[in-house]
């Protein structure tokens, strides 16, 4: 037993509290931990499948879950964080029956037990959906603190003033992007953010030394600028709560951000299938033992606080609380199985927590009649115009990316966007795809509408994680939390001009992305629909601008007014034809348009404008009519999205074909540089009308 404290329990903290909650957390992970190693003996709908203990990380953790009241404070965790989430609010029973994958709790069975997460949208400290993947909790908590700086400054919101965003993070994740991205934006910006970073010396089976130089992420950072560093022991109850309380105050003070690193055992294996044993010493595992910190905890209270026995009889309370709490937990139900398709996307209800309020968005519905008579337009004038009156309409609207605010985007969209809305509406962002994605998913969160830019499809490729993330929020967490983001996305061959980088379109991997929607529209009226149209939606939506359109005057249309908005689903048929469908979309429409006019009233054209989702219905239904199909596009042959498309086809219209459905593709090759290199890789107009009339012949 640890001898008794030399100093007096800070009188700052409600002790009792903490330690209930940390035996609880500590009696739940035994629990867990002999479930897994008696699974012989052990009913199987029992057992936690994915056990990720916190033993030896939990009493700092609920020290610092403790100081965590400001109205609107959020918390980024990771796979560890269940003390937290603990002394934060959740139940017990909550705590083990989402890890059993019971029916109701955070996730619904739909996501692993340790992916936990915690609505508050009237106040208190949220907690972000959790990831299962490592450092992705970082950039979004950036997001938060920055939310909490546009709700507080921007839109006015007193309630805000003081609140922190706190993220939780093992001495691994400091080597992930995230860490790094979000490490700048803070530092910047001057984020009300706290880095908590708890440190065992192992990622998996990897020491600190090979995670971080030295081993230690704060000295390494001692030379950042605007960072609050302290470290120490966290065993030490006194000396945690002396060092969190100080981080807090800073950051809530204004003072910009503060991180702590301490230093906690690991009293477990990584998870319920890992035998540290391969990688640890009987003597390395004895002596992290013998810095538990709930001895130390217990020397700590007794007798300052309490009497032995009065510890004793609340660790037997606390124990048979978890015990009801289990037996309570293994008594739900099973989750249903026809309701798990509920949620991918928003068209069943609204979220707990992330949009626009639904007030906001009755009064921004719009119309999706046109107004005629507008000034034509070029495709690029019309996505700064669509900006422009949602800047303008919306105070919530927040438009970033890389070079968007001063310059004006490199394609110029957004040129002088931010001279009239201002720095905290619209501006640049450091040079992290996902640090933008990251942020924009609490920002979402948060009830604000983030319009980001990639600066080119294939620079989204290191923002592939958080893109993944942000597009199951709705369903991992069974509708507690969306995150409506727009993600506004340049690509496509440009004007005389491709290349491998700047000319990707690839469409098809965010048609793939679960509770994604993909716009790629053609002209200049459909883009302001369309764009309108994600900007005040429920879910999630990238917004692809072919380069070709934003460089030439194809695509250029009447502007369709201020009010406009172009449903997602609903293709636009070109021209009536009756012997052969085509089927595109982006760019390649005007190359389908110019090759259909030399068949007259035999092609009928079809301009899918969206594909997540796409009209089925129309394509099916054209089809029927004609019994030919060419699907044009500039994305890959093999899984393009054309293959959906006549995969659909040749299961529902087989019967009503007179000839095999045809794509014209690139065939597996990467946009070129040269013209004549770019010619013979994307369709032209030539080949296209080669195709129809081969069809045509059939």
């Amino acid at each position: 037993m640890a001898a008794k404290s030399a100093v007096s329990p800070d009188p700052r903290f409600d002790w009792n509290r903490i330690a209930r909650t940390a035996l609880a957390s500590r009696a739940l992970d035994d629990l867990e931990e002999l479930l897994n190693r008696s699974k012989a003996t052990t009913p199987k709908e029992h057992i936690v499948q994915y056990q990720f203990s916190a033993k030896g990380h939990e009493v700092a953790q609920v020290i610092l879950g403790s100081l965590l009241t400001g109205k609107h404070d959020g918390a980024g965790a990771y796979y560890r964080s269940r003390p937290l989430l603990l002394s934060l609010g959740l139940s017990i029973e909550d705590a083990h029956g989402s890890p059993l994958g019971r029916a109701g709790g955070f996730s619904d069975g739909r996501d692993i037990g340790v992916v936990c997460n915690l609505p508050r949208p009237d106040g208190g400290c949220t907690v972000l959906p959790m990831a299962g993947d490592v450092g992705s909790q970082y950039t979004p908590t950036a997001g938060w603190a920055q939310a909490i700086q546009y709700h507080r400054d921007v839109l006015g919101d007193a309630s805000y003033d003081g609140s922190i965003g706190v993220v939780l993070g093992g001495d691994g994740s400091v080597a992930a992007n995230g860490f790094w991205s979000s490490l700048t934006m803070a530092t910047t910006l001057k984020l009300p953010m706290l880095f908590y970073i708890e440190d065992n010396n192992l990622g998996i089976s990897v020491r600190g030394e090979m995670q971080t130089p030295g081993g230690n992420i704060a000295k390494n950072l001692a030379s950042f600028g605007g960072l609050l560093l302290r470290e120490g022991d966290g065993t030490d109850p006194h000396a945690t709560a002396q060092l969190l309380a100080e981080c807090v105050a800073h950051v809530r003070a204004g003072k910009g951000p503060a991180l702590v690193r301490l230093t906690v055992p690991r009293l477990n294996s990584h998870s319920g299938p890992d035998n540290q044993k391969g990688y640890r010493t009987d003597e390395e595992i004895a002596a992290d033992f013998k810095r538990d910190p709930l001895p130390r905890l217990k020397a700590y209270l007794v007798p300052a606080l309490m009497t032995a026995r009065a510890w004793d009889e609340m660790v037997r309370n606390v124990d048979d609380e978890v015990r009801a709490a289990v037996e309570a937990a293994r008594a739900r139900p099973h989750p249903v199985a026809d309701d798990v398709a509920r949620f991918v996307t928003g068209d069943d209800e609204d979220a707990v927590m992330g949009g626009l309020p639904r007030a906001e968005r009755e009064r921004l519905r719009g119309s999706d009649v046109p107004a005629t008579g507008g000034t034509v337009l070029r495709f690029q004038e019309a996505v700064r115009r669509t900006l422009d009156v949602e800047l303008a309409a919306n105070p919530r609207v927040l438009v970033f990316g890389e070079d968007v605010g001063r310059k004006g985007g490199v394609h110029l969209v957004t040129e002088g966007l931010q001279k009239k809305y201002g720095a905290a509406r619209v501006f640049d962002t450091s040079l992290s795809e996902e640090g933008i994605i990251g942020r924009a998913s609490a920002m979402a969160i948060s009830g604000l509408m983030p319009v980001t830019e990639i600066q080119f499809r294939k620079y989204a490729d290191p923002a592939a994680e958080q893109l993944n993330n942000l597009g199951t929020t709705r369903w991992r967490t069974r509708n507690r939390f969306a995150a409506p983001v727009v993600v506004r996305m340049p690509g496509g061959f440009g004007k005389d001009v491709g290349d491998p980088w700047h000319s990707l379109s690839d469409e098809v991997r965010f048609a793939h992305s679960y509770g994604w929607r993909v716009a790629v529209p053609s002209n200049a009226a459909d883009a302001v629909g369309l764009l309108r149209a994600a900007m005040r939606g429920v879910d999630p939506a990238i917004f692809f601008e072919h380069r070709s359109l934003l460089m030439t005057s194809d695509g250029s249309a009447p502007y369709p007014g201020d009010e406009y908005v172009l449903p997602f689903g609903r293709a636009n048929r070109l021209r009536e034809g009756t012997d052969i469908t085509v089927v595109t979309w982006g760019a390649m429409v005007h190359r389908c348009v110019d090759a259909a006019e030399k068949f007259g009233d035999r092609v009928e054209l079809i301009d899918l404008r969206t594909v997540s989702p796409w009209d089925k219905a129309m394509v099916l239904a054209s089809v029927e009519k004609t019994g030919r199909c060419l699907i044009v596009h500039e994305d890959n042959l093999t899984a393009g999205f054309g293959a959906e498309i006549a995969a659909t086809l040749a299961s529902e219209a087989f019967w009503h074909l007179d000839a095999p459905v045809e794509r014209l593709a690139p065939k597996d090759i990467p946009v070129a540089y040269h013209t004549n290199l770019l010619n013979a890789i994307v369709p032209t107009t030539e080949r296209i009308a080669e195709s129809v009339e081969r069809l045509l012949a059939v």
